[in-house]
Order: structure tokens, then sequence, then C-alpha cells
């Protein structure tokens, strides 16, 4: 494993983007089992985007132009949903004080649908994962299956940790209702601005 793919996995996954915010959104609300079950639901929303890139269909999403916006359209209607609910006080960002059955299940099919539907990701594996192949390599899918594998153990990490560190502050802010505003308003327009970056985006 080179140290350059290391170097460039971390700056990419630690980088401020949807997964990140989504974390950060839910440990805030739900606290630290809510971060991790978010961390893991983003990084579970990969594996259809690695699937795509290790089998052809990511070519195929970039060859066709209505595809992708279909898929890029959803992805950004979606990050629009979440900034609505954001903004409500019993949308994503309801502060949960007793244990709630749907909670867990609601967190984690919003963390893999936001990933899922990011036509860019799919794309992003094609460019980004054969750059750190060598030429002539003879198992270039179990190689690629390797880097897939790390640059998902990676993710989860990172993201746990933002999780973690967003439940220690919500400790602190949970019962201040000018700062649980503040935050509903920070984080949909978070979610407002991925979307517009995503709509903007061409293949």
């Amino acid at each position: 494993m080179s140290p350059e793919f290391l170097i460039t996995t971390l700056i990419i996954v630690a980088s401020p983007g949807t997964g990140v915010v989504y974390t950060l959104s839910a440990a805030l609300s739900r606290g630290a089992r809510a971060g991790i079950l978010a961390a893991f639901s983003c990084t579970l929303g990969i594996v259809p985007h690695l699937i795509a890139a290790l089998t052809g269909i990511a070519a195929l999403l970039h060859a066709s132009a209505l595809l992708f916006q279909i898929v890029k359209y959803a992805g950004v209607a979606y990050l629009l949903y979440m900034a609505w609910q954001s903004l409500r006080q019993h949308g994503v960002l309801k502060v949960e004080r007793a244990a709630d059955r749907r909670a867990p299940r609601q967190v984690m099919v919003d963390g893999i649908l936001l990933n899922l539907l990011n036509p860019k990701l799919s794309i992003f594996f094609v460019a980004f994962l054969p750059q750190f192949i060598a030429p002539g390599e003879p198992y270039v899918m179990m190689r690629m299956l390797e880097l897939s594998g790390v640059f998902m153990a990676v993710t989860f990490a990172i993201f746990a940790l933002y999780g973690l560190c967003a439940a220690v502050v919500r400790d602190r802010v949970v019962g201040d209702q000018r700062v649980m505003t503040w935050m509903r308003r920070t984080f949909a327009a978070a979610f407002v601005a991925l979307g517009a970056k995503l709509a903007f985006t061409q293949r």
C-alpha cells in the first residue's frame, strides 16, 4: 500500500462533504450511537459505486448523459429534502432524549441514500483507484478490491471520529434552544450548498 494512496485518501475523506455533514448532524441530534450509524451507512453507500467502478457500470453512467442527469437530480432533490427536514423542529435534527426504535433505521436509510444518489462517486473511483495500480499488475481486480477496502475503512474511521466529537459537543448544547435553532439553519444551509454543488456538476 503506497503512502501516496493513504495520504490522498485521508485528505479526500476528511474534507467536508455530504457524508461529513450528515454524520455531524446525526451525532449532534441523536448522540454517539447515531453518529457511528451515520458513519457506517455513509460508508455502506459507497459500495454500489465501487461495484459500478469495478464492473464497468460507472463508465456507462459517464457515457449516458440522460442516466447521469437522472441520478444527479435525484441526489439534488434528496439533499434539498434533507435541508428542509433539518429546519423542521421534528425533522432529522430533532433532539432525541429517549430511545426511538425508528431512529437508527432512519439514520441508516438517509446515510445510504445520500451517497447512493451521488453519480460522481462512481466516476471518481474509476479515475482515482487505477492511479495507484502499477503498470503490468497481474491481479488488477484484486488490487482494486484491496484499495477499495482500505478507502472504505478510512472513510468509516474518519466519519466515526467526526461523529464522536460531535456527540461530545451535543451534551453541551442540547438544552439550549437558540443553539439548536442556529444548528438547524447551519446544517440546512450546508445541505442546500451541497445540493447546488451537485446540480452544477458535469460528467
